[in-house]
Formats: C-alpha cells, structure tokens, sequence
C-alpha cells in the first residue's frame, strides 16, 4: 500500500440471497463499492470460503474497482450468505447464517500496513459477534493513525450485539451513524433516558467521546449533529425498488464529503441525494458512476 491513502471497509463481505437471486452484499463491502464509486481508492478487509461464491464475490468487487488484496480466503468455513426478506421494500429483514468465513477473520501484517495508510475506516457491529473477528477488528482499530476518521455504522442485525460491544465500538470511533429504529435501540440499551435526536446525539458526544451523529430516516432525510453545528436534510422523492445497500451508500458519500472538507449541511445533502438513487436500483451494489459524476458536478463536490 506503501503511503497511498485509502478507504477501508472493515467486516462482514457475503451474498444477499433473494427470492429470485443472489446479489454481493455485506455493509463494508457495500460502503468500498461505492466509495469506489465515488473515485476513493477504497478495499475491503474481510474474509471468504476457498468456494465458488468467494471467487464471484471477488470478481464482482474487482469489476467495481474495489481492491480485493485484503481479502483473506478460509479453506474451512463457507463465504457467507444471508436470506434477504423484501416483501416491505423500504424495511428488508435479514436472516445471517452463522459461522461464516467473515467470523474468522486473521490479524495479519497486511492488515495493520492497511490500517497505518488509511484516510478512513468504517466499521460496522455484525462482523463482531465472533471473539475472532472483533478481536481482529480491535487491532486494526488500535492501528489506525490519529488522523484518519474511524466510522461506526451501527447496522443492528437480529440479535448479534450487546451493550458492551456497542458501548466500546462508540468509544472506538471517531463518527456514528445509524438509523432510527437504531436509535431508539440504543436508547433504550444504553439508558440515555427520554430523548429527542439532538439531545440522543448530544449523550453520545458527552459519554463516548464521538464527535458527529448522524440518524437517516428514510424518505424523511438525515439528520447529522457535529457539536454546535446541526444538519436537517430533508427526504429525495424516488421510486424505492429496494433499500438493502442504500445505508451504506449514504456512509460512503458522507465519508467522502467529509474527507473532502465540505461543510456539515453539503456533507448531509450529498449523502442523502447517494443513499436515495442507489435505493431505486435493485441490489447493494448497483452500478452508478455516471450519476455520481453527475452529482458531485451539480454540487460541486
């Protein structure tokens, strides 16, 4: 990697088996692919079977533009597969087959040279329901250097996270985001008390340290809270075919925003405009470099 700095995403990388279709998915998978996308020199740090998938999986995030060096193969474990439920479209359910590849996840030399050049990591709950992979995910952590920005998006699946995971995942990271069914969960599991979303964002800043919140609300907007500074962006009218990667989409456009200097309410209003046009794509991983393109121009990002 030597001094070039990159875009990482760090955790779960598998497929998003559908009804009809499998399609390449996992939230830090998602986030690189679409900080690739975006013109970030984005890899992912995962793990996947010595398997027919793990192999596709690859080729599809290569075809993206995403680096794929870092992902390690596991001749022992499958790649990882999760059952996608989309008979609500705007709220898709998840059921995470366990001991993937993506639980096992090595602590390697390659992966703290990763760490030490990153510009930023994002980093999700899932990926540490195993002791392995969240051990792993620490160090990588604990590698990266002051000035990169460390992302926590909270992405709370079934049942696979607990208080403490979550409370020393905020206290790891530089910012949060989540959405609001996340908010309320964690509200309710880290005992903030009755709160608005200011107030919800101003407990995290106060006890764990995080320096910006941001809470997506679908078709009404984002709101991102730095401080004092506070961005209200409201929804992007679209046709949703399905929101599954759309999430991370938002992620990657803030992070890009950020890494670029814009000011807070830019950093929302773009990542809003991302997360709404790859929710009226089907997939995680829908192909949008022209559009992109064309938003960064209209937004002179």
């Amino acid at each position: 990697m030597s001094d070039e700095k990159w875009v990482l995403g760090l955790g779960e990388v598998l497929w998003d088996c559908f009804p009809d279709r499998e399609l390449p998915g996992g939230a830090p998978a998602n986030f690189a692919f679409h900080a690739a996308q975006l013109g970030c020199r984005a890899a992912v740090l995962s793990r996947v079977g010595d398997d027919r998938r793990g192999e596709d999986l690859l080729a599809l995030l290569q075809n993206g533009g995403v680096v794929t060096d870092y992902i390690q193969r596991d001749a022992a474990h499958a790649t990882g597969t999760v059952e996608v439920d989309t008979s609500r479209p705007d709220q898709p359910r998840f059921t995470i087959r366990p001991d993937a590849a993506w639980d096992f996840m090595e602590w390697t030399p390659q992966w703290r040279e990763a760490a030490e050049n990153a510009a930023a990591v994002c980093f999700g709950t899932l990926a540490q329901r195993s002791p392995t992979s969240r051990e792993t995910i620490r160090r990588v952590l604990s590698s990266v250097k002051d000035r990169a920005l460390v992302v926590y998006d909270v992405n709370l699946r079934q049942d696979y996270f607990d208080r403490s995971r979550i409370e020393e995942s905020l206290r790891l990271c530089h910012v949060v985001k989540l959405n609001e069914e996340e908010e309320a969960a964690l509200t309710e599991l880290l005992e903030l008390g009755p709160c608005y979303p200011r107030e919800f964002a101003a407990r995290l800043q106060d006890r764990y340290g995080v320096r910006a919140v941001c809470i997506t609300r679908g078709a009404n907007g984002c709101l991102v809270i730095e401080g004092d500074q506070v961005a209200d962006e409201p929804g992007v009218a679209v046709e949703v075919v399905d929101t599954v990667g759309a999430g991370d989409a938002f992620t990657a456009a803030w992070v890009f925003a950020r890494l670029r200097g814009q000011p807070l309410h830019r950093q929302a209003q773009f990542a809003n405009r991302v997360g709404a046009l790859v929710a009226s794509r089907p997939g995680a991983m829908p192909i949008v470099k022209d559009e992109l393109r064309a938003l960064m121009e209209e937004l002179s990002l």
